[in-house]
């Protein structure tokens, strides 16, 4: 069976700042997203035929966050909802599966998380092994900790290639990074990903409904997501295989793509997922800045897609990747190919 043509049509993200006066079910956040997108497609609320969204109730400390969520939507008339507890890239995989089984034709897939809430990296210790790892309360930043150190002393990357990572987008020279004070052995501050609260959103359509609302729809040419194990111990943590197999899945050999908008927590992440991803220097990486400029925690993924899909919508990029990852030290990855109509070769 071939797939439907589906497109992304829409994104919309809430400023990134360190903290929010709303509440946790995202309500607040969430609700300017929604008018923007409905205002630039010229749509309404009621045009939307599947709604999914990703969030985490331990982030909110609420049981059914997502449900009270649903109030910055309005549930009357009916409508036909889902959602996913982990990073709202996920929900709009459902929404692209929803579309592409014909019940629907157009979606809207949003994430929303308060970081400023509790203590994030604590927070983040609730995804280990609830056995052999939550019990230490790790925080996130010494886990990374250990897996920088585990590429520094295999020799897969250096200090200063981590630095680098951060010198493209900042300006800010290699040296000068390098001479900054560490705060979690071997990093330092410009290699953690600053935690924000946010909500983020991007309209999915089909087809028809597609060329009806935009003049360049993002076009989704190829989405998988695979999983390594949660043990630690089990896998090589300078690698990720499960990346490397849905890139590869997804991507074939077309790695030459304009721009790649990856997830990446910490500088070397950055270093582990475009070797995994095979991405060839020419490739512009997180021209949006990544989530070491901002993470807002279960819509960080989203927005990766969101703006890899905005690259195309204005005509900035003919071909673009997008990564989402989820769980510790990049144990879930997600890899999404966009592409316009004209690196298509659509005449239509």
């Amino acid at each position: 069976m071939t797939m439907p043509r589906i497109a992304i049509i829409g994104f919309a993200h809430s400023p990134h700042v360190e903290q929010t006066f709303g509440t946790t079910n995202g309500v607040e956040m969430l609700m300017p997203c929604f008018a923007k997108l409905y205002a630039e497609l010229g749509i309404s609320r009621t045009d939307i035929d599947f709604w999914c969204s990703g969030s985490s109730d331990y982030l909110a400390g609420r049981a059914f966050s997502f449900i009270s969520a649903i109030d910055s939507i309005g549930a009357v008339p009916p409508i036909n909802e889902s959602h996913v507890e982990m990073d709202a890239a996920w929900a709009a995989y459902e929404a692209w599966v929803k579309i592409a089984t014909g019940e629907v034709d157009l979606a809207l897939a949003y994430g929303f998380g308060k970081t400023s809430a509790g203590t994030m990296d604590l927070t983040l210790a609730l995804q280990t092994d609830p056995y052999t790892v939550a019990p230490l309360w790790p925080d996130a930043r010494s886990l990374a900790a250990l897996q920088a150190r585990t590429g520094l002393e295999s020799g897969a990357w250096t200090e200063a290639d981590m630095a680098a990572v951060v010198a493209r987008t900042t300006g800010a020279s290699v040296e000068e990074l390098l001479a900054a004070p560490l705060v979690a052995d071997p990093l330092r501050a410009h290699d953690l990903s600053r935690y924000t609260d946010g909500a983020a959103a991007v309209i999915l359509a089909s087809e028809d409904r597609a060329r009806e609302l935009v003049a360049n729809p993002a076009w989704i040419t190829g989405w998988d997501h695979r999983i390594d194990s949660p043990n630690f111990g089990a896998r090589d943590l300078t690698d990720s295989p499960s990346t490397r197999l849905a890139a590869d899945t997804v991507l074939g050999d077309h790695r030459a793509v304009d721009v790649a908008e990856i997830y990446a927590p910490f500088t070397h992440s950055e270093l582990i997922l475009r070797t995994a991803m095979k991405l060839p220097d020419s490739v512009r990486i997180n021209p949006s800045g990544g989530a070491l400029a901002a993470n807002p925690m279960f819509a960080a993924g989203l927005e990766r897609v969101g703006f890899a899909a905005s690259s195309i919508l204005a005509g900035e990029a003919n071909t673009a990747v997008a990564h989402a990852t989820s769980g510790p030290l990049l144990q879930q990855n997600m890899v999404v190919a966009l592409s316009s109509d004209a690196a298509a070769g659509d005449e239509n």
